[in-house]
């Protein structure tokens, strides 16, 4: 088995992605879910909400569920409750996503354990890609 990642190496692998996807995106700018969304439109990154009650989030169209998401989306960071965490990581699985990030708070060790087990490149160390990134308010 080859070497584990260190964490700067998992986090080039997901934003090498052609596109992303935010599970758990909201349309109040206050929350996480919009912020990490707006984080992806500021560095010009293709990105797909992810919310079953909301039809579009910041001027993009949403998805409902993970398993809607199109076959270039390859990277999905999740900012949803734990419970909700491990139901999408199934999604993703079955989806074919390659990269999954949870946003602090939004990790559960299930989850983690699950992607690691199929091979899926996981972010779970309280990471933020808003810090990675660097977001700005707008």
């Amino acid at each position: 088995m080859a070497d584990k990642q260190t964490i700067e190496e998992k986090i080039i692998q997901f934003l090498a992605a052609e596109a992303f996807a935010v599970a758990g995106a909201s349309s109040n700018r206050d929350k996480y879910g919009n912020k990490v969304l707006r984080c992806y439109q500021q560095h010009n990154r293709r990105v797909i909400p992810v919310n079953p009650r909301a039809a579009t989030i910041e001027g993009l169209n949403c998805a409902t569920s993970v398993v809607e998401l199109p076959t270039e989306v390859q990277s999905l960071s999740i900012i949803t409750p734990p419970k909700i965490t491990e139901q999408l990581v199934e999604q993703a699985i079955d989806q074919g996503i390659k990269n999954i990030w949870m946003q602090p708070g939004a990790q559960s060790s299930l989850a983690v354990s699950r992607c690691e087990e199929v091979g899926i490149n996981v972010i779970a160390d309280g990471s933020c890609l808003l810090v990675v990134l660097g977001y700005h308010e707008s």
